[in-house]
């Protein structure tokens, strides 16, 4: 099979064709862009286009090319450019611009990674066609200028159409694009919320089916103790079920009633009914106020305070502050911590670090990530604090103004 010298086919290919880095600085040209541009490679090759052909005074189609290149890097598509004028300094008369018309093609050459390494710009000078409209009514007595212009701006008008279409189709493609990522995670996430869920409601169903196998099989079997573990799985199951409907509903966005809620008291009348084992520092500014669901925001509070009561050595830390419009909520352990690679982690539903399990074995595994969905459908968050020693998580939620 006879071998292709590729450099030479593109250097003897008849359209003007040049290679861009990234960058957009020129890699290479061939023989026609050099006859097209009237420049030889020498000046072009390493040097950025912009900087080689900056666009004259009135500035036209530097903003359309310097778009069209930039949509084929960031989209890895072909670019088709209509008619438009780009004028180009004559050579060696700094300041001395040529009126110039082009059509132009800009396509993207993908790297072994399949992103684009380079870009494929390919112009057409169409310079002497709009001359020969001009020369043409010039010529003829009953083609006035003033139709020699109205065919000018038709043509124009036409291109600038095309190039509008283009853009339309462009920002459906991009929606198109967006929703179609969207959807895919949207996928994945019911995928593993389906596989997590799974997992999750084994273990007491096997629990529940095995005691209910023993209590038909085994004649011995003290009914009254296998009917109690059976409704501790069953119990289980139900409060797995519930957390995920809960979290369902708030990752839905799912409405729900406020009202201003006092968020200090609900703070110290959580403390009361917590009875935390541990002792515990409390300084709660009075009197700040959010707008929410007190029974939700309860919950979040229940939850942060009896997760830093079970993983605490010995001190619970509650503080209550507003800082500009924004209302805090800390509290913080002396625990053993959560290390900064699993901060985020803790936040996913079922996801549970093996101190965790050994000290609470019951637990579902989506109290933290209830409680930040929670935090968010009041216009808030829940985090971490980066801070040594313990675990200090931050209730952050918007104060209701005065």
């Amino acid at each position: 099979m006879t071998s292709v010298d590729y450099a030479a086919a593109f250097d003897a290919v008849p359209a003007a064709c040049a290679v861009l880095s990234s960058d957009l600085v020129y890699l290479g040209v061939n023989r026609a862009y050099e006859r097209v541009l009237e420049r030889p490679r020498g000046q072009l090759l390493g040097h950025q286009i912009f900087e080689v052909f900056p666009g004259g005074p009135s500035g036209q189609g530097v903003q359309e090319l310097r778009a069209s290149l930039e949509r084929v890097l960031a989209e890895g598509d072909v670019d088709v450019m209509a008619l438009v004028r780009y004028d180009v300094q004559v050579a060696g008369e700094p300041g001395n611009y040529e009126e110039r018309y082009w059509a132009a093609v800009n396509a993207p050459m993908l790297g072994p990674d399949g992103r684009v390494a380079c870009v494929i710009n390919r112009v057409e000078e169409v310079t002497a066609y709009i001359q020969q409209l001009r020369s043409a009514g010039a010529a003829e007595e009953w083609s006035p200028a003033d139709q020699v212009e109205a065919a000018e701006a038709e043509l124009f008008l036409r291109a600038q159409e095309l190039q509008e279409a283009n853009r339309r189709l462009r920002r459906a493609r991009r929606r198109e694009r967006q929703a179609t990522a969207a959807a895919r995670a949207a996928l994945r996430r019911q995928q593993q919320v389906v596989a997590d869920t799974s997992h999750d409601l084994r273990r007491p169903l096997t629990g529940l089916q095995t005691r209910l196998q023993v209590a038909l099989t085994d004649p011995q079997a003290d009914s009254r103790q296998v009917l109690h573990a059976a409704l501790q799985d069953a119990e289980r199951l139900g409060d797995i079920v519930s957390d995920l409907l809960e979290l369902a509903r708030l990752e839905g966005n799912a409405p729900f009633p406020t009202e201003p809620v006092d968020l200090s008291a609900l703070v110290a009348a959580e403390l009361a009914r917590s009875d935390l084992a541990c002792a515990t520092t409390v300084d709660i500014t009075a009197g700040i106020v959010v707008e929410g669901s007190a029974v939700r925001l309860a919950r979040v509070l229940s939850n942060l305070l009896s997760n830093a009561d079970r993983h605490a050595t010995s001190l619970v830390q509650v503080k209550v502050f507003q800082r500009d419009e924004q209302a805090f909520v800390e509290v913080a352990d002396d625990g053993p911590g959560i290390p900064a690679n699993e901060r985020e982690a803790v936040f996913q539903r079922f996801y549970r670090r093996a101190d965790a399990r050994s000290s609470d074995p019951e637990g579902t595994g989506l109290g933290l990530p209830i409680a930040r969905q929670i935090a968010r459908a009041h216009h808030g968050d829940l985090d971490i604090a980066d801070r040594p020693g313990g675990t200090c998580m931050i209730l952050r939620l918007p104060c209701t103004p005065p």
